[in-house]
């Protein structure tokens, strides 16, 4: 699971986003891909409600800040949620779908 991680994007939303992408890495090191795409994406969604601890699907709020990530800006521990909808899980789902794919 960890190399659709790599490389990072060159885009965040805010400035916490990158926190998170590294924190789903950690927690998804030493997992082997799943066998379909459908879980691939049920694993990364369940990883990212559990790592910002807000669930995507049902949050309203277009961010949402979490001192975990509060590294210094801004921005700093704000998560974009229609970033990581939009785009985020997006290119991890796809990365994932090349693999198992090819």
């Amino acid at each position: 699971m960890t190399d659709l991680f790599d490389p990072e994007p060159v885009r965040w939303g805010l400035r916490g986003d990158p926190w998170v992408w590294r924190a789903m890495c950690e927690q998804l090191t030493g997992l082997a891909l799943p066998p379909s795409v459908g879980e691939v994406e049920r694993l990364l969604k369940a990883t990212f409600d559990r790592v910002v601890s807000c669930n995507l699907a049902t949050e309203t709020a277009p961010w949402v800040y979490r001192e975990e990530f509060a590294h210094g800006g801004m921005s700093s521990g704000s998560v974009h949620l229609e970033m990581w909808r939009a785009e985020l899980l997006p290119t991890l789902v796809d990365r994932a779908r090349g693999k198992l794919d090819g």
